[in-house]
């Protein structure tokens, strides 16, 4: 069987054309013949290209396929498919890294167990976790900016001292500089002094030392014997003590004993207040008439006569 020129010819076309979708799809990075499934996610800006990896848990699931800008949210709406054996939760969240030094970003799926496995045209939830190359880019922006603002303070401050030192007033800086070594020389003259006075009392301060040491170590000696001693005890025979002074005292004040009936009881301090005074005439009389009481003095016995009352 012959096949004439024009069948050939729209077979060529035909092949053609789909040999050009296929090819441009791919470098894309869509594999038509994959069968993959798609889903979305959302961004606040767009930092990523179609062809872009997908992943997880460091291993190649899938591409970008789209990235379109919706107007309506202004919100970067991404598309990406990954293979259809691939099973994660709804509840998922769809990371976007960086994938390396040399730039360029990536979709990393944070598969989460719980919920509904997700179906193909679900929108996941989206974060954006800040890589290696955007943070040392942040820290050396901050440090350029810190390292200039330092640069111009040490200019403001060089311009000033050459401001000083080229000032008219050179007078004024020797006078100054005199001044200082004047100082220098007044207090090593006065730290000569001292080292001398110290020289001559070295003795003294020494022995001040030694006293002030055995007095720290008898304070210490009479702390730990404080420490050691029962005091408890003593304070408690303290108290007995005075427990039983207060009884003695109290039967006193009631008039208990006999130093109680000695305070208490009138009679007994009147008939002791009246032997006293007839002890007193008597020592009067044996002073007055001694012949009275010792015979052997007296051949006559002296009757007794009471002296008369003043």
């Amino acid at each position: 069987m012959k096949i004439n020129k024009e069948v050939k010819t729209g077979v060529l076309v035909i092949l053609g054309i789909i040999l050009f979708i296929f090819g441009f799809n791919y470098l894309k990075g869509i594999n038509l013949l994959e069968s993959n499934n798609v889903y979305f996610t959302e961004f606040d800006y767009n930092a990523l290209t179609k062809s872009s990896p997908v992943t997880i848990k460091g291993n190649s699931v899938g591409k970008v396929q789209d990235i379109n800008y919706d107007f309506n949210t202004g919100k970067t709406r991404v598309a990406f498919s990954v293979d259809e054996k691939l099973k994660f939760s709804k509840n998922s969240v769809v990371r976007l890294y960086e994938t390396g030094l040399m730039g360029g970003n990536g979709l990393a799926i944070v598969a989460r167990e719980d919920g509904e496995l997700a179906k193909p045209g679900d929108v996941l939830k989206s974060e954006v976790e800040v890589g290696l190359v955007t943070s040392l880019s942040k820290n050396f922006s901050g440090l350029s900016t810190d390292l200039n603002s330092t640069l111009k303070s040490a200019d403001s401050l060089i311009v000033s001292l050459n401001k000083v030192i080229n000032d008219q007033s050179e007078k004024g800086l020797k006078r100054t500089v005199e001044q200082l070594n004047e100082t220098l020389k007044s207090f090593e003259i006065t730290s000569s002094s001292v080292n001398g006075l110290i020289a001559k009392n070295e003795e003294n301060i020494t022995t001040t030392l030694k006293s002030f040491k055995k007095t720290s170590e008898d304070l210490s000696t009479l702390a730990t014997d404080l420490k050691n001693a029962d005091m408890g005890a003593t304070i408690e025979s303290l108290k007995k003590t005075l427990a039983s002074l207060n009884g003695v005292l109290d039967k006193v004040e009631k008039g208990d004993g006999s130093i109680g009936k000695l305070l208490k009881d009138e009679s007994l301090y009147n008939n002791l207040e009246g032997a006293t005074k007839e002890l007193e005439e008597l020592l009067r009389d044996i002073k007055l008439h001694p012949k009275r009481y010792f015979r052997i003095l007296s051949k006559k016995e002296i009757p007794y006569q009471e002296e008369p009352s003043n």
